[in-house]
């Protein structure tokens, strides 16, 4: 028999081993959803995403030879065709990059900015002289638009840190879009949340609601608008999207949103222009960085509010030792340190070049020393309490100044991946278009959608507002890309979406497994709790069940998680790895959440 034959013969044996016949295959066969794995273990390198296509393409992206880099603006591109509400090319993020060579932590800053010409009265009803609600005038209008930042941010990564061209690393996502993907639960909740303001705007319809519905689980799901889009830019580069036709198409829809005959939501035009386009750049940032339990935590400074409020937070904790903690206690005591935290961050954090942000003071360990002593061992702090003076000169305690109490972005979607290569480079990058859909107003016939990111901007002026309205301006993000070092070398690198539930899901996950003794993959799937200076605490139900009997002596009131605009009561999704002794990776990503996320290593020895 020639090997050849006898490998006809072994697969044969197979296939009527598993019941399943040649034949009896191709008359079956239909589109199935590709498998996903919570964790993995091996050597390589390794990815995770909330989507197993996204971290499939990232993981081959390694396996060709690309760095960490080239993998995550693959897995990110490939994002935006699967998780299109979540992120895409309309939106912006923040990128914080380990580079294996220097040992040196970077980031980028790729948020949205204000145009040129937005007032500082935008969300002023004017026939009332109160501001619009939030939903549905502000989120699904051009008004929320914000000059969009991620392309110009995959630019620059691969420019500065990357092997692969933007053509070469657009090039899987821009084949997924064009061949497809299999809907899943998720992503048809998703569209069905959105369902009646998609149909509002006519491009979004005709993309998301094929013959008025969103689309069904098991079926394909093709974009080939944005396939086109991807292909363009890969040709032409940035200045694809930032100038020429797409950039007056962009100008168009925001201006003058193509509205459903007969629909009653206003869809309020914006201020978006082609020359707000041409002139937005990214920005190159120092991290954020303390030192926790032995440990660098490196993050996003502002204009994202994350490294800053996990940052402070971690140096509040710091005296409290956490591991010494009973469970009740140390949940306590993370409550109290973020609701602090947060009382500083409404205070005095925003873009640094409209404000000045007291950012070394604020991750200063005296200043959170003194924050610290504020916490009662016993009973939970009345809500909001008032931010700290972080002024460099720092007493046992101090009992805060007033502000004034200002409501927080609202924004629950966004999405998190992690890429680590061979070399032992690291990205964590965290990228949204904010609000799951984003502003609603798909570019005609460019197959993405625009950030509704304005929304983050406090609705009323305030010129005491670190975050009030201002052109050219970018709103204060929770978005809280992280990467832990030891001994100068990664060890974890973690985010999650969530508006500001952000924060306090990375600060939760980095307790749990520096504090809590939990393995990393255990730490990811707990259940979660959000203290953001306000009276009650949002909680997950099971972390309700969980743990509120023995929470109620310190006085909480956990209220459950979830709201108006998404159909799932879930805190996060949260992407994570962790560098394993001898160089190995652990991949982590949500078991449930969202469905349930993808983690995947290059050479895996085990994967669940």
């Amino acid at each position: 028999m020639t090997p050849k034959s006898l490998a006809a013969t072994l697969m044969a044996g197979a296939l009527v081993l598993s019941g399943l016949t040649a034949s009896s295959a191709a008359a079956t066969h239909k589109p199935r959803l590709p498998e996903k794995n919570a964790t993995s273990v091996g050597f390589g390198g390794a990815v995770s995403s909330v989507d197993p296509d996204a971290t499939k393409i990232g993981l081959s992206v390694l396996r060709r030879g690309g760095n960490a880099v080239d993998a995550a603006v693959a897995t990110a591109a490939a994002l935006g065709v699967t998780e299109p509400y979540s992120a895409g090319i309309g939106g912006g993020g923040y990128f914080v990059y380990y580079d294996a060579k220097t040992r040196k932590v970077s980031t980028i800053d790729g948020r949205e900015t204000a145009p040129a010409t937005m007032p500082r009265d935008a969300f002023i009803n004017p026939a009332t002289g109160a501001p619009y609600r939030f939903t549905p005038e502000l989120v699904t209008s051009g008004v929320s638009v914000g000059v969009p930042g991620t392309l110009a941010t995959w630019n620059s990564a691969l420019k500065q840190w990357g092997s692969l061209s933007l053509r070469k690393a657009l090039k899987p996502a821009a084949e997924l879009a064009d061949r497809g993907f299999v809907v899943d639960a998720t992503f048809r909740s998703q569209t069905l949340d959105n369902k009646a303001r998609f149909a509002a705007i006519v491009p979004t319809a005709k993309l998301f609601l094929p013959n008025g519905d969103a689309p069904v689980v098991g079926s394909v799901f093709k974009n080939k608008e944005l396939a086109k889009t991807y292909e363009l830019i890969g040709k032409k580069g940035p200045s694809a999207f930032y100038t020429g036709p797409l950039a007056q198409e962009m100008e168009n829809v925001v201006k003058a949103p193509p509205k459903t005959a007969g629909t009653t939501l206003p869809v309020m035009p914006g201020y978006l222009t082609t020359a707000d386009l041409a002139k937005y750049k990214v920005i190159d940032r120092a991290p954020t960085k303390v030192r926790y339990n032995g440990l660098d935590v490196y993050g996003m400074a502002p204009s994202s509010s994350g490294g800053t409020t996990v940052g402070e937070a971690l140096n509040i904790l710091t005296p409290w030792k956490l591991s010494k903690q009973s469970t009740p206690q140390a949940l306590h005591t993370y409550l109290e340190a973020s609701a602090l935290a947060f009382a500083d961050r409404g205070a005095y954090v925003g873009d640094p070049a409209y404000v000045d942000v007291p950012t070394k003071e604020l991750l200063s360990a005296g200043f959170g020393r003194e924050r610290s002593c504020l916490i009662d061992p016993d009973t939970a702090a009345m809500k909001p309490v008032k931010p700290g003076s972080p002024d460099g000169s720092y007493a046992p305690c101090a009992a805060g100044v007033a502000t004034a109490d200002r409501p927080d972005s609202k924004g629950l979607s966004t999405t998190h991946l992690v890429a680590a290569d061979k070399w032992g480079n690291v990205v964590s990058y965290t990228l949204t278009i904010e609000q799951t859909g984003g502003s609603g107003i798909t570019v005609p016939g460019r197959g993405f959608l625009l950030n509704n990111e304005l929304t983050d901007f406090s609705a009323v002026y305030d010129p005491a507002d670190p975050n009030r309205i201002e052109p050219g301006k970018r709103p204060r993000s929770s978005m809280s890309p992280t990467i832990v070092l030891r001994h100068g070398k990664p060890f974890l690198a973690l985010g999650s979406p969530g508006g500001s539930t952000i924060i306090t899901t990375v600060l939760q996950t980095l307790t749990n497994r520096l504090d809590r003794g939990m393995s990393l993959p255990q730490a990811v799937a707990a259940p979660r709790a959000s203290q953001r200076n306000t009276a009650n605490v949002t909680a997950e139900p099971p972390f309700i069940e969980k743990y509120g009997a023995a929470l109620a002596p310190y006085k909480h009131t956990l209220v459950p998680s979830g709201d108006a605009f998404t159909s799932a009561a879930e805190i996060g999704a949260v992407a994570a790895l962790e560098v394993l002794p001898g160089g190995g990776y652990l991949a982590a990503a949500e078991p449930t959440r969202r469905g349930g996320g993808s983690a995947g290593t290059v050479h895996e020895i085990w994967a669940r």
